[in-house]
């Protein structure tokens, strides 16, 4: 099962960008999805979750304030809201859908992946 993401681009810092991540139902309907991102010659690492029904949400720290997720179930899709972007926040953002329900920092648990789409912030 492949998810897509897009929305990525080249912005400015203090820009913002919406990420977006769809997939078929079966894949989303009932599964907690996250975002990741991975910046040159770093490992994955997590950025967001969200849970099932949307009602929960988890962050890494240094986006807390300034990324938002968020579902919408009827489309399938999933959203990421990036304002104040710094250039630090560079690199490939993929979204997965989890094994689970609820939301989740553990890449462990997420088994669906899209194929990344890049988001590059200049100074």
């Amino acid at each position: 099962v492949q998810l897509q993401a897009s929305g990525g681009g080249l912005v400015q810092t203090g820009d913002s960008l919406r990420l977006s991540c769809t997939a078929p139902r079966r894949t989303f309907s009932n599964n907690a999805v996250g975002w990741f991102r991975q910046a040159p010659g770093k490992g994955r690492t997590f950025v967001a979750s969200i849970d099932w029904r949307g009602a929960s949400t988890s962050y890494v720290d240094s986006v807390k304030g300034r990324f938002t997720i968020s579902r919408d179930n009827a489309k399938n899709t999933v959203y990421l809201q990036m304002n104040s972007l710094k250039p630090e926040d560079t690199a490939v953002y993929y979204c997965a859908s989890a094994l689970r329900s609820s939301a989740t920092t553990d890449v462990q648990q997420y088994r669906y992946w899209g194929q990344g789409t890049q988001v590059t912030v200049s100074s």
